[in-house]
């Protein structure tokens, strides 16, 4: 037999492209496994050729390594069947680990086929030798590499089914069964050449495919059709990586923009859209399987108090507690939302209205127990109304419109507690509903009215300005006073509109007063908390100042201590820029609310204006005097003018006078009255009684607009 040796070099060769290709392998599984429909497809195929080839390289680089007394030469198209039997053993061994799962008896079809198909083209591939007389083969180390190349081709299809998705460490553990699987296969491979002898005087024929330039062009071609492989299956999972990340990215960001769309932003409740969203379900699967459900309008009771008391970050912990205490009691399929506010409307399955009402009343006994909020303990209770479907509604409209009309009639009767729908309720709830229609009109059809009560300088005069007050001449209920109709304005959000009417026609009437001859008297105009929360506040104020032509200093802005309180650093922001204009600034209803002297003393406020409710009690050595007396003194501290309004009596105005009380409103003094009526007013001065207008010359009086 002839006597050969191996280019060690070559070998080494031969064994790092068997690395390779095994390394290519398990990368091309991870790429079928991770696409989908055509590209898969792509990968499978291109996977398998670059695979096919990484083996079919390394089979010949193990050949041509081999060193022999004559020259070697290969047969084309035997050489090229080899390569097209490791190419499609490839491939179908990337489909086998790629789809579906892999019992054993798929692993072991797999394995047959993958294994067959190493040593078909192993053995095509000797057979592409070209010489004479021919090899000598040894059939136990055929079998043996069989064996082989059977235990390498089922570790194999184990190892990329196993590796085809991972974690951070995927890279790491590839290469580790990448070396198995490229020792694996080169065993098997010089396991074969083992079994193949060559006898002596054994020669090449010269046709075929010379082995000098072979080597060089097989592992040059070779190794940049894994290499290229390599590159663009990283840059692609390093695109599908980044597009992973940017589909991740925007599916939570719509996650928390449904969220945001569909939840109350306090409480993470439904709100509104997705309640109607939950209510029109449960309406069509009432109908569909004939059961019910309860629709439950539930509102806070004393819930506003402890809002303008405590301020807005205890009333929204407050929400918060409510909503956890009634979420933790809730059974079964609901869905309890939100609606703004301290409204909440809960929907629950009901077998019939006895499950309601129990529902109702746990709710009720939940919340009439104490919240301690922060350093507080605070006592609210529940007012629930409750619609049944079907029965007392056809639509989500007018189930929504009964359960609060049954809400009204449990505050209307004593509140904390729940009323049942009945349609004797709808009266007072529609005549709720037409006020609210009215005042969406009432502005267009100019039916709001200002009154003007007097403010007099203590103890009795002379009139040194007016409080405007707003009337609503209803064209069918007659004249309505603020507290009948101002609340459904700030429900509806009208009340800035509103506000700034009143802002304006105050300025208007004050003008003709100063035409008329008392170019000193001011005017008083209440700001609501809306209203004075409001970007344009100040550009509504400028603007009925240089249109009335009215000096700042004579426009006075009300806002309630509460008001002022609700967010300190905005409110000395808003007053600022208006007493900057010249506009004075009263704190309205001080006492009643939770003042920080910290902040009153930075507010840029003028006077203080002493709420009735302790003008009304007021009597010598009464715990009212004692509370007038500190707000005086406190005032005159803060060099703050002081108005106590609600005087009644002589011994109020006397007592007022004495603490030095700067002005004085009430009815003893002057009920509000419309303008057309302020030329009769008298007053007193040194004594002697007086007409307050002086009488105007009939031309001066035409040319004053809205002049009486």
């Amino acid at each position: 037999m002839l006597m050969s040796s191996y280019d060690q070099l070559l070998v080494i060769v031969s064994i790092f492209v068997a690395f390779l290709a095994s390394y290519t392998a398990l990368d091309m599984a991870g790429r079928v496994a991770t696409s989908t429909g055509k590209v898969a497809q792509i990968w499978l195929i291109g996977g398998g050729f670059a695979m096919g080839v990484g083996i079919w390289s390394m089979h010949f680089i193990g050949m041509l390594a081999m060193n022999m007394a004559m020259v070697m030469s290969y047969d084309p198209t035997l050489t090229l069947v080899s390569m097209v039997i490791a190419v499609a053993a490839s491939i179908f061994a990337l489909w086998i680990v790629c789809y579906g799962e892999l019992p054993l008896h798929r692993l072991m079809i797999g394995a047959l086929v993958l294994g067959g198909g190493v040593v078909a083209m192993h053995y095509t591939g000797m057979a592409a030798l070209m010489f004479e007389p021919g090899i000598v083969w040894n059939w136990n180390w055929i079998i043996l590499s069989v064996v082989i190349a059977l235990v390498a081709s089922t570790a194999a299809l184990w190892l990329a089914f196993k590796l085809r998705q991972g974690g951070s460490r995927l890279a790491l553990l590839r290469a580790g069964a990448a070396m198995v699987m490229g020792a694996a296969i080169a065993g098997m491979h010089y396991t074969g050449m083992a079994a193949a002898s060559f006898p002596m005087g054994s020669q090449a024929t010269e046709m075929g495919v010379n082995s000098n330039w072979l080597a060089v062009v097989v592992v040059v071609v070779t190794l940049s059709i894994l290499g290229i492989t390599l590159v663009v299956s990283t840059l692609d999972a390093r695109l599908q990586a980044r597009t992973s990340v940017l589909a991740s990215s925007l599916a939570d960001a719509n996650r928390e923009l449904a969220q945001l769309a569909l939840h109350d932003n306090l409480t993470r409740l439904p709100n509104r859209i997705l309640l109607e969203d939950r209510l029109d379900q449960a309406m069509s699967k009432a109908l569909r399987e004939g059961t019910s459900f309860a629709l439950m309008f539930m509102d806070l009771d004393g819930f506003k108090a402890v809002n303008d008391a405590f301020g807005h970050h205890i009333g929204d912990n407050l929400l918060v507690g409510v909503t956890d205490r009634m979420k933790n009691l809730l059974t079964g399929h609901h869905t309890l939302a939100r609606l703004g506010g301290d409204e909440f409307v809960l929907l629950v399955e009901i077998n019939d209205p006895n499950d309601a009402a129990s529902a109702a009343d746990m709710l009720v006994k939940a919340i009439d127990r104490p919240f301690v909020i922060s350093r507080y303990e605070l006592v609210v209770s529940l007012s629930i109304g409750i619609a049944v479907f079907p029965g007392d509604g056809e639509d989500e409209r007018e189930l929504m419109f009964n359960a609060d009309a049954a809400m009204y009639h449990t505050k209307n009767n004593g509140r904390n507690g729940y009323s049942f729908f009945q349609p004797s309720m709808n009266t007072l709830a529609q005549n709720q509903l037409q006020l609210i229609n009215d005042l969406w009109a009432a502005q267009e059809h100019n039916e709001l009215r200002l009154f003007y009560q007097p403010k007099f300088c203590a103890p009795q005069g002379p009139i040194v300005g007016f409080e405007a007050l707003i009337r609503w001449e209803h064209p069918q209920r007659g004249l309505l006073t603020p507290d009948l109709f101002l609340p459904i304005a700030e429900k509806t959000g009208l009340i800035v509109s509103i506000g700034n009417w009143v802002i304006n026609e105050a300025c208007r009437q004050l003008r003709v007063w100063h035409l008329q001859g008392n170019p000193h008297w001011s005017v008083a105009v209440n700001l609501s908390a809306l209203q004075f929360e409001q970007q344009g506040l100040v550009e509504t104020v400028v603007k009925a100042l240089e249109t009335h032509h009215i000096p700042a200093e004579l426009l006075t802005l009300e806002v309630t201590e509460t008001t002022a309180m609700r967010d300190p650093d905005e409110s000395i922001r808003i007053l600022t820029q208006l007493t900057d204009l010249g506009v004075k600034a009263s704190i309205d209803d001080f006492g009643t609310g939770y003042s920080s002297l910290l902040y009153l003393k930075r507010l840029p406020a003028s006077e203080l204006k002493i709420d009735r409710a302790f003008v009304n009690e007021l009597q010598a050595h009464s715990e009212d005097a004692t509370i007038v007396t500190a707000i005086v003194a406190l005032a005159q501290t803060l060099n703050l003018k002081v108005v106590a309004e609600g005087v009644e009596t002589l011994e109020q105005q006397a007592f007022l006078t004495s603490l030095g009380c700067n002005s004085l409103q009430g009815y003893l003094l002057g009920k509000p009255i419309p303008p057309d009526q302020v030329p009769g007013l008298k007053h007193y001065v040194g004594g002697t009684e007086r007409e307050v207008l002086p009488s105007l010359k009939k031309e001066q009086a035409a040319s004053v607009p809205g002049a009486v």
